[in-house]
């Protein structure tokens, strides 16, 4: 917060005094305390929403979001063009959506925050989403693999070429997975390269490419770029389109390591959506080292946890999923203190991994469908999303129900 207190100090001291200053210090306060509470409790973001009454805020905790506070309405135009100026943005611009960084120094680490804002019907809407670089990079013992998991990932990472996904939504915490994998096999002995939309963290050791489609610098050409400065490790933010689908198999091809994000819904499914987006398969499957799919589900209160009794549609699937065998004790957070009364505190990420074998390479090149290759992937000892969130509701860390919200099965 230190740049907002320096321009208070500055107008200070130029003299100026008044109900006009008061309440510009008083807003650039309000903002910064604002800021400060998403930080303090962790929050991935804020939420700014104008409504009828005012400018409410939320907060978005552990993937759900609560009620903060309201402003009256009287502030809400203070409020959103103090952030729109830290932001960078153009405060007379009210009908067209924009976005900005906010960049904090803190007592001990960098912070920045990206912000967005949205034409509403009660005003403009903005949302703040916090980069923390603490939460943002983990040890890979920290991601949340199992042991077969683990294992399995650190096979892919021992090839010297090739391509590796992580699929899921937005919000899954595959750029954790993506800048912790960067950050383990980086080192001065090799060239890596990102291209990013937008850079989210400045890592150590690798040449970070910021995609600007306003001047035409878009993934596909950027890639096409990296590939001419002598790469060891490529890392693209997303593939989005077909073009940028066939650079990446191609320079998995020659010789490189590819990193790289789809939006699919499970492991199998992201061959199939590149399939579709009319990457080649003999390309797909020369090329493609596994694939990573995950979620990220909240974890028990260790605070508040009291025995539960799931559902019985739950406790179906539980058998479904895991077998007959002996039942265990289930475990939810009643809701105390420490977790807001929600009943969590904190979240951790559950994966499916599917290693690319000569079966599948084979299943690839026949174009078969995703649920065919699932089925072969299940019988080579795949878990599943949903097997894996399971396995931690059996051992206390979730609810079953929240296992089963975040892999989309209804209940």
């Amino acid at each position: 917060m230190r740049k907002r207190e320096e321009d208070a100090g500055r107008r200070k001291g130029t003299g100026a005094s008044g109900p006009g200053v008061a309440q510009e210090d008083r807003i650039i306060e309000v903002v910064n305390e604002l800021l400060q509470e998403g930080i303090t409790r962790s929050a991935s973001d804020i939420h700014l929403e104008p409504v009828e009454e005012g400018l409410s805020v939320r907060l978005r905790i552990d993937g759900m979001l609560y009620p903060l506070r309201q402003f009256p309405r009287e502030m809400m135009p203070l409020i959103i063009s103090r952030l729109k100026i830290m932001a960078g943005m153009d405060i007379a611009e009210k009908r067209l959506p924009q976005d900005g960084t906010i960049y904090l120094d803190g007592e001990q680490r960098e912070i920045n925050i990206r912000a967005s804002t949205l034409p509403v019907i009660y005003g403009e809407k903005i949302v703040l989403r916090i980069l923390n670089p603490a939460g943002l990079i983990m040890a890979l013992d920290a991601l949340g693999f199992n042991d077969q998991n683990k294992n399995r990932y650190m096979n892919f990472l021992e090839h010297a070429w090739g391509m590796i996904l992580v699929t899921g939504p937005t919000g899954c915490g595959k750029t954790t997975t993506l800048y912790s994998t960067l950050r383990y096999i980086s080192n001065q002995q090799i060239n890596t390269i990102t291209v990013e939309d937008p850079v989210e963290y400045r890592l150590e050791n690798v040449n970070q490419v910021q995609v600007n489609t306003k001047t035409g610098l878009t993934f596909a050409r950027a890639l096409r770029t990296v590939l001419r400065q002598d790469p060891n490790v490529i890392m693209v933010g997303e593939i989005r389109d077909t073009e940028t689908a066939e650079i990446a198999a191609r320079a998995a091809l020659t010789g490189h390591l590819v990193f790289s994000t789809l939006h699919t819904s499970d492991a199998p499914r992201a061959v199939t959506r590149l399939l579709d987006m009319g990457v080649e398969p003999y390309m797909l499957n020369s090329s493609l080292v596994g694939v990573v799919s995950q979620r990220l589900i909240r974890l028990n209160c260790r605070n508040c946890l009291e025995r539960e009794i799931p559902a019985p549609a739950a406790m179906s699937l539980y058998r479904e999923s895991c077998g007959d065998g002996e039942i265990p004790v289930f475990f939810r957070g009643r809701g105390c203190e420490h977790c807001n009364q929600t009943g969590f505190k904190g979240r951790t990420a559950i994966h499916e991994l599917m290693p690319i074998d000569d079966n599948i390479r084979g299943l690839i090149q026949e174009s078969r469908s995703g649920q065919e290759l699932r089925s072969y992937a299940v019988s080579r000892g795949m878990k599943t999303l949903l097997q894996d969130g399971m396995e931690r509701a059996a051992r206390g860390e979730t609810t079953l129900q929240e296992v089963i919200r975040e892999t989309y099965y209804a209940i």
